[in-house]
């Protein structure tokens, strides 16, 4: 007659993790009723301006300079990752001291250099320099307006930390990559948007959403420049109403939408370059098992000699 032993699984306990969420919880619940019931938050004031189509023609321009701002910066910091990469010296110095000055100035000052642009110069001139040979020349009065300072001053501050996440994407990259990439004889571009670049990207993806995410905040600093993006709008109102704490919750959520909404992209941008990996992993481990079913199913000739 066979013993049979049975044993009892039981499942780990936590009770401090118990503990934990339970102080969490009440901690929540304590911050939920001193904000949603405290009258002096004025949430009446905050709910009459929330879709006002000032506070909304505000947010579109926050929405506008994140956009060109990213897009430009993305473009000029991979140029300069590109530099900084590059054999030569003079490119990878040049690029190196616009990242570290960039990278070192406040954007506040930044914009309001940009501002006073024609005050600096009165002209800017085409030529050859240290000469005084000058083939043309133009008024620097009104060249840069408030919408094209902020665009310009947050792409040249915006590209030199992208520069940096673009670089350290390509430098987290095999090196055994790129040899085997040269090694198909593929051209340089080729090599690198076709191989290098979609490896790159697992690394950059999530710093380069930071980096939008604190553009999108930053665009609050262009309110030195007096245009009307949500931060100013909404100093413009409190200055007026002196309603300040909900105007500013008002701009608060909505920075808090605005960030979701990337978060949220950002998580489907990852899942999709996931899903696209794995896919590909599955379409090598299948030709690699084909090529060895084949290898393995090839019979040896034998010829008989007389």
């Amino acid at each position: 007659m066979n013993n049979v032993e049975t044993i009892k699984v039981v499942p780990a306990r936590y009770p401090w993790r118990t503990v934990g969420a339970i102080a969490a919880l009440f901690v929540l619940a304590v911050v939920i009723q001193s904000v949603a019931f405290n009258p002096r938050w004025e949430w009446g004031v905050f709910a009459r301006w929330f879709f006002d189509p000032v506070i909304l023609e505000g947010v579109g321009q926050t929405l506008l300079l994140t956009l060109i701002g990213t897009v430009l910066s993305v473009m000029f910091g991979g140029m300069l990752a590109l530099a900084r990469l590059s054999s030569s010296w003079l490119l990878s110095s040049l690029a190196f001291g616009y990242i570290w000055l960039f990278r070192s100035l406040p954007l506040i000052v930044v914009l309001i250099i940009l501002y006073n642009f024609s005050y600096l110069y009165d002209t800017l001139s085409l030529g050859v320099p240290f000469t005084h040979i000058v083939w043309g020349h133009f008024e620097t009065i009104n060249v840069l307006g408030q919408f094209s300072t902020a665009v310009v001053g947050l792409t040249l501050v915006q590209s030199a930390y992208t520069a940096e996440i673009i670089r350290g994407g390509f430098l987290g990259v095999d090196h055994g990559q790129y040899e085997a990439a040269a090694a198909l004889g593929l051209p340089a571009w080729r090599r690198t948007v076709r191989i290098i670049l979609p490896q790159a990207l697992r690394t950059i993806l999530p710093s380069g959403f930071n980096e939008i995410i604190s553009l999108a905040k930053g665009t609050a600093m262009v309110y030195v420049l007096a245009m009307p993006e949500l931060f100013y709008t909404i100093q413009m109102i409190y200055n007026r109403t002196q309603e300040v704490i909900p105007l500013l919750m008002v701009g608060a959520v909505w920075y808090l939408v605005i960030t979701t909404v990337l978060s949220a992209i950002q998580h489907i941008v990852e899942r999709g370059l996931a899903r696209s990996e794995r896919r590909s992993a599955v379409n090598q481990s299948r030709a690699a098992g084909r090529t060895r079913t084949v290898t393995t199913t090839q019979e040896p000739v034998h010829a008989s000699l007389s």
